[in-house]
């Protein structure tokens, strides 16, 4: 995103332009380094870096440091481009960072937007995590630019821009069309029986976007389903599911686990499993957005049932 709408015109506005924008669209992904910690990692992740706190500190932080970069190395260079604008950086900064934090809450994992007044979690639920059409327009539109400009051929902004208004208008489509996907998946439930506070998901699948999947909270268990766009919405439940398995003996025991806890906090649809092949056992937690089983995967994480810390 930083670079589409720095190729569409918006890098112009300063010196240092396109990098500021390139930075801060991936600033608050510094929490990543958590991933080097033994920590749960998806458990601090989208939050700290993501919320109105960081959202207001970042960008100015950022312009600084890029306006120390420009002073003590651009512009002591031969045939040093004008020097940085400090506004415009900062302006470019909070455009990074607040169209990242948009673009992370758009998706299934969500984002900690009150972070670090309120831990609670925001779901757009409008694209898939890692949305192949959002990745070729604003890609395509990048490539096309930059193909201009190496050709010399005019209107160099022109394709960037136009692979800008084609993503929003898709991303547009996709938030409203699971409005009414969710309305759809209500009423369904509401007609089989279930209370109209029943807790749901739908959320997009991978390449296909005329169709959803859908997980419902019915209780001591989870269960999926379809939604397909033909091009009315319809409904229809999958007939399988998982039980949610936290009142085992064993699961209660390993949940006392820092490590269950941290679980916990990230995950939205939390179901585990107990592999008593081992001594002692471990129980295996998952999130039922990202998984059908609770043994492995990258959502998964396990805790033994005794010497646990």
């Amino acid at each position: 995103m930083g670079a589409a709408i720095g190729k569409a015109g918006l890098a112009r506005r300063t010196s240092l332009g396109m990098a500021t924008l390139m930075i801060a669209s991936n600033l608050p992904d510094i929490d990543v380094s958590v991933f080097l910690t033994p920590t749960l990692a998806m458990s601090f992740r989208r939050g700290w870096t993501h919320g109105v706190l960081a959202d207001a500190l970042l960008p100015p932080l950022l312009a600084i440091l890029m306006q120390v970069w420009d002073r003590r190395v651009v512009q002591r260079r031969a045939a040093a481009p004008p020097p940085a604008t400090f506004g415009s950086l900062v302006a470019l900064s909070y455009a990074g960072v607040l169209l990242h934090v948009f673009m992370d809450y758009l998706n299934s994992y969500g984002v900690r937007l009150l972070m670090p007044f309120s831990q609670r979690w925001f779901y757009g639920d409008a694209l898939f995590i890692v949305d192949p059409w959002v990745y070729l327009l604003l890609g395509g539109g990048v490539w096309l630019s930059l193909r201009r400009v190496r050709r010399g051929w005019p209107g160099v902004e022109q394709p960037a821009r136009l692979g800008l208004v084609l993503s929003l208008a898709y991303m547009l489509a996709m938030f409203g069309s699971n409005l009414i996907a969710r309305e759809t998946v209500r009423s369904g439930l509401v007609r089989a029986g279930q209370s109209a506070e029943t807790r749901f998901m739908v959320t997009p699948v991978l390449v296909n976007p005329f169709k959803r999947e859908v997980v419902i909270d019915v209780g001591s268990r989870y269960e999926k389903g379809t939604l397909w766009f033909e091009p009315l919405p319809h409904f229809r439940p999958g007939g399988y599911g998982i039980e949610k398995g936290l009142d085992d003996p064993d699961v209660r025991a390993a949940l006392q686990a820092s490590r269950a806890q941290a679980f916990m906090r990230w995950s939205r649809f939390p179901f585990a499993a107990v592999d008593r092949s081992k001594a002692p056992p471990a129980v295996w937690f998952n999130d039922y957005r990202y998984a059908n089983t609770g043994l492995g995967g990258w959502s998964a994480t396990y805790v033994p049932v005794v010497g646990y810390r």
